[in-house]
């Protein structure tokens, strides 16, 4: 098999991978843009829906829901339906929930639409990088499921860009901008153009080698290989792949119970640790509520919605960093050093808040310097994640579960991931009205070294290694 890979390596049709990966990487560019685009428009929400702190909280965190149920239907459903068939449904579940938050009219319909578009959310999570997985040649598939959070945080990036210049030419987020629509409403209308496109490229995608061999379709999986590599090439590959697969069956959920054991395979647990402490780390605690944070730090509505922008270059530039380190420091390494990394940022930031903020319990008023030291700290912190635990996380999802049961973990993982998310999203409205920032951003630092001492103990590096290696390793 070593034989192969560094056949396959010579002989990678790279043009037509990178293509591929980047139609996948799409739906990361919506995961992104659908969790920051409510960063802008939490204010204004709460003025037009008249909700109070638990009301807002649960209006901002309403599509996590969405994201936990789609990921861990999706991957039952990709393992049945095909990887492609299920991201074309999440590309329409996007589109109808970004018009229909926009002209929502209520809490109750607002949610209805935020909760399908974590459907679509969910579903994207963990198929985008599943897919690229595998049909990645192993010596550059870090990199290439790296794209799935380079596309995050673009998406990110240009909801924070969106929504700071809609906000600006209509004057604040909850004026009337264009036809006498408010400016938070076209913040989510503005992602019916990305959604458009991820449906009209999915068009064009083969499905994926993996699933055509399971679902007992070879012959389709050696034409989509061999228009990635050569026919002989495919050849091989798919014979390897028949042995880590059920052929007999399809996937199912039970699959994640060791037949032999009849516990759950132990790197199933170990990819539930690792989606869990990506969220109890805090990242999304910046990006949901990053306005909020720095107007309650001193600064502007404009300058807080400016300030966000410049965050999410900070996290487009260190994800660059990650998908050059990635398969040459390896997957561990990288995590390891971001746990620290973001805990002593996170540390720093509780004392910044807890020393520097006046009331805290009310709200945070802050003098300049403390603002602009906060700002550095909360920017350093994303810099660490973006070029480790952001990026990392997805490749390890994408490629550390055996063919056999990659569908049923991804399930269990995302899900995990997601409720996370969503407990993390949620509680902090609670935790800042009752406990104040400092303390806040003290409980999320020392999940970061629960993060470096759990990755240290139970990870194990991929790096290098075909799908079907690791698929045998954990035989």
């Amino acid at each position: 098999m070593d034989n192969l890979n560094n056949q396959t390596t010579r002989e990678s049709n790279l043009p037509r991978v990178v293509f591929l990966s980047i139609v996948a990487a799409l739906g990361g560019f919506l995961f992104g843009f659908d969790s920051g685009v409510i960063n802008g428009t939490v204010d204004a929400l709460q003025d037009a829906f008249d909700s109070d702190a638990i009301g807002t909280g649960f209006n901002v965190a309403s599509m996590l829901l969405g994201c936990a149920a789609g990921a861990f239907f999706a991957g039952n459903l990709a393992d049945k339906f095909g990887r492609k068939h299920v991201l074309v449904v999440a590309a329409l579940a996007f589109i109808i929930s970004a018009w229909g938050s926009g002209i929502s009219a209520s809490s109750t319909q607002f949610v209805f639409f935020r909760i399908l578009g974590g459907l679509a959310v969910g579903a994207a999570s963990i198929l985008s990088p599943a897919y690229i997985g595998e049909i990645a040649p192993a010596h550059i598939r870090g990199r290439l499921i790296s794209l799935q959070q380079l596309a995050i945080v673009l998406g990110l990036f240009f909801a924070f860009f969106s929504n700071y210049n809609l906000a600006l030419t209509a004057g604040g987020a909850s004026e009337i901008l264009w036809w006498g629509f408010d400016a938070w409403r076209w913040m989510f209308w503005m992602e019916l153009i990305p959604a458009t496109i991820f449906f009209v490229c999915l068009l064009f995608i083969p499905e994926s080698p993996r699933y055509l061999v399971a679902a007992n379709k070879p012959g389709k999986a050696i034409n989509v290989l061999a228009s990635i590599t050569n026919l002989d090439i495919a050849r091989k590959q798919v014979e390897d792949i028949k042995a880590t697969v059920f052929r007999e069956r399809k996937p199912r959920l039970s699959d994640i119970i060791n037949d032999k054991t009849k516990n759950i395979h132990p790197i199933v647990w170990v990819g539930i640790g690792i989606a869990a402490l990506q969220q109890f780390t805090g990242i999304n605690v910046v990006f949901y509520y990053g306005s909020v944070l720095w107007q309650a730090a001193g600064f502007t509505e404009a300058d807080a919605l400016l300030t966000n922008v410049i965050s999410g270059s900070v996290n487009i530039a260190f994800t660059f960093l990650a998908i050059y380190l990635v398969d040459r420091v390896g997957r561990k390494p990288l995590l390891m050093i971001g746990a620290l990394g973001q805990a002593v940022m996170l540390g720093l930031l509780a004392i910044i808040f807890a020393v520097g903020a006046e009331d805290a319990a009310q709200g945070i008023e802050m003098g300049g310097t403390s603002g602009i030291m906060a700002l550095l700290a909360a920017n350093l912190y994303i810099a660490f994640f973006a070029f480790t635990w952001g990026p990392i996380m997805w490749v390890m999802l994408g490629e550390m579960f055996s063919n056999k049961f990659r569908g049923a973990a991804l399930a269990v993982a995302g899900l995990t991931q997601w409720l996370s998310n969503f407990l993390i999203t949620i509680t902090f409205p609670v935790l800042l009205a009752s406990i104040g920032l400092g303390v806040s951003y003290g409980i999320y630092a020392a999940f970061g070294i629960v993060a470096f001492v759990f990755v240290r103990r139970t990870v194990t590096e991929t790096k290098g290694k075909t799908l079907e290696q690791i698929s045998l390793d954990q035989e």
